[in-house]
């Protein structure tokens, strides 16, 4: 990282905890200057990147918070969503290179709003999936085709990007990982505690929570669409 630091005037980063963000930054700050710009694509505690952007402007340099969202897919199209906070002339400079990345690209203010976006984010994604998943197991109690089900939503205002591109792994039970539960479960709990230190008692996502701490004893590997498992009493079940 040293080498790095001492050879970029833009440094990217994503890894996936903030304890891996504080060893980065370990490694950088002795070497960081005026006028260097870090971006770091990691989603985590909104808090501790803000704690480690004060850090960096001491040695002159700046940090952006730029974690991303959508697929696997838009990763390798270079067609990502990404979610940026901080100094916004540092983004202006940053965001031909993240043009590189993705084509949905939004400043959303001080450092650590980029991260806020995609805690918020991945707290409606997660509990859109649970309703599939409970609207799923409804659907077969009935008797019913799910890939009638599927098609027929669409005629109506119940559809939505995760049941258009995950119904077909959760009807074949087909959980190749491209985002796992791990990951999503750290997204969940980070955003259960910022809901707490707000004082905030959301029952619905109290209950993708609790979904959540179950999925991931059996299927923190596999793709996050497994908690359909857990709702479904069709796998094991982490309690």
């Amino acid at each position: 990282m040293g080498d790095i630091a001492k050879k970029c005037e833009i440094i990217f980063s994503m890894v996936p905890k903030s304890e891996h963000v504080k060893s980065v930054a370990k490694e950088l700050i002795p070497y960081l200057k005026e006028g260097q710009i870090w971006v770091d694509m990691s989603t985590i505690e909104p808090q501790v990147s803000k704690m480690l952007s004060e850090e960096i402007r001491q040695t002159g340099a700046i940090m952006l918070d730029a974690p991303v969202v959508k697929s696997k897919a838009a990763a390798i199209s270079g067609t990502l969503g990404i979610y940026v906070g901080g100094d916004k002339e540092a983004y202006e400079k940053v965001k031909p290179y993240l043009e590189c990345m993705g084509s949905n690209i939004i400043h959303l203010g001080e450092n650590g709003m980029g991260l806020n976006m995609k805690i918020i984010h991945n707290m409606l994604v997660a509990q859109i999936q649970n309703s599939v998943n409970e609207m799923f197991v409804f659907a077969k109690s009935l008797g019913m085709n799910l890939n009638d089900v599927v098609e027929a939503i669409s005629y109506g205002g119940g559809q939505n990007f995760y049941l258009d591109t995950k119904h077909k792994a959760i009807i074949n039970k087909d959980f190749t990982t491209a985002f796992s539960v791990a990951n999503m479960h750290k997204d969940v709990n980070i955003a259960f505690n910022m809901m707490k230190e707000k004082g905030l008692n959301l029952p619905g996502f109290n209950l993708v929570k609790e979904i959540y701490d179950r999925a991931v004893k059996n299927y923190f590997d596999k793709d996050f669409s497994a908690t359909y498992l857990i709702v479904s009493n069709e796998g094991k079940d982490g309690e």
